[in-house]
């Protein structure tokens, strides 16, 4: 291994690094959020609480009271739709596949 393709790989690592702070920074002052220790915001984002009662952190089977998340409310949501079509783009007709 060569030294200076180490050195090169750490200093685009801490470039990363301090550019990721930043942008979460920017961020937490946008809304208003202090910000206390910066580099805390390295791997993780500023509107995260961490509280897990939170209603934008929390889970959302325990927090809401549908018990549904997003995604599958999206694949629930088109399910009366008829999805089978041939490969040209025609849907089958019930007549037809008797």
């Amino acid at each position: 291994m060569s030294h200076e393709q180490d050195k090169l790989k750490n200093s685009k690592r801490r470039f990363e690094d301090d550019n990721a702070v930043k942008k979460q920074t920017r961020i937490a002052k946008e809304h208003g959020a202090p910000v206390t220790e910066p580099h805390r915001l390295h791997k993780k984002h500023a509107m995260d609480c961490g509280n897990s009662e939170c209603y934008l952190c929390g889970n959302p089977r325990k927090i809401h009271k549908d018990k549904l998340t997003i995604q599958e409310k999206r694949f629930y949501q088109d399910t009366d739709k008829i999805t089978d079509k041939h490969s040209n783009g025609i849907v089958p007709n019930e007549k037809n596949e008797n």
